[in-house]
């Protein structure tokens, strides 16, 4: 499932490959898909005879700038992946199909030369804006400093795995790479994150910049050493791995290391 990764792939394929090109039309047939007041007509009014002239990216939110100033969000959701003409971005998805159904592109952008940019997702749980408030997010997790995730996680009672995942406070970790970079550190995903003293803190940093680097090298979110398996042994101790419910959301981690 996209997370800060297969986002950046998708600014990469963006950049790439869509820049310079005059847009010739708008494929918007889905209304819900539209989000913040955002409609087809305000698309085709903003998009067409532009051009997109930078790809950029905070957490999740692929934030496209056009010639005139105007800003294009794009969010991937659960199961969004970016195609410029014939050029898919990242690996592809673990947990989502990744067949070409013209019924899933729910937005695009057909440029003047023939080729053309498609957010393709085949849930629905992705979205698309017009200037996007960029600051309801926290600071990006790959440049992520201590001192920010000292101020992430403060003396808030929630999981340390909420903390992580809230967009507000840290920008672009999901689900497996806040589990990885959990595990990683040694640190329980239910832990209340206020309960870290300075050395689990310290560890934590170094552990998301960590699985940031090395997982972003193998190509993707889905790529990390924790195995996602009820009682698969942990590849750091060899316990037992352990299923639950933290922060909403499907958790795997270590009884014996994570602490």
């Amino acid at each position: 499932m996209p997370e800060i990764l297969e986002a950046e792939a998708a600014r990469r394929a963006i950049e790439e490959h869509a820049l310079g090109r005059g847009i010739a039309a708008v494929h918007a047939p889905d209304g819900w898909f539209l989000k913040r007041g955002t409609t087809a007509e305000a698309l085709a009014h903003a998009l067409v005879g532009n051009e997109l002239v930078a790809a950029r990216r905070r957490g999740k939110l692929i934030v496209c700038d056009l010639a005139d100033g105007t800003r294009l969000g794009l969010h991937l959701g659960m199961s969004g992946r970016v195609l410029v003409d014939d050029v898919e971005a990242g690996d592809p998805l673990v947990y989502a199909s990744n067949r070409r159904v013209e019924a899933w592109h729910r937005f695009g952008l057909h440029f003047a030369d023939g080729g053309e940019l498609m957010l393709r997702d085949p849930r629905r749980l992705g979205a698309v804006e017009l200037d996007p408030d960029e600051d309801r997010l926290g600071p990006d997790a790959f440049g992520l400093s201590l001192a920010q995730l000292d101020a992430a996680l403060g003396s808030r009672a929630a999981p340390v795995k909420a903390v992580c995942m809230d967009q507000s406070r840290i920008a672009g970790l999901g689900n497996l790479l806040a589990d990885e970079a959990l595990w990683r550190a040694g640190v329980d995903p239910a832990r209340p994150a206020r309960d870290l003293d300075r050395d689990a803190r310290r560890r934590l940093h170094r552990a998301v910049r960590a699985t940031l680097v090395v997982l972003g090298r193998r190509g993707g979110s889905h790529t990390g050493d924790l195995p996602r398996v009820a009682g698969a042994p942990c590849p750091r101790d060899g316990a037992p791995l352990v299923r639950r419910r933290v922060a909403g959301r499907t958790t795997y981690s270590c009884p014996a290391h994570q602490r």
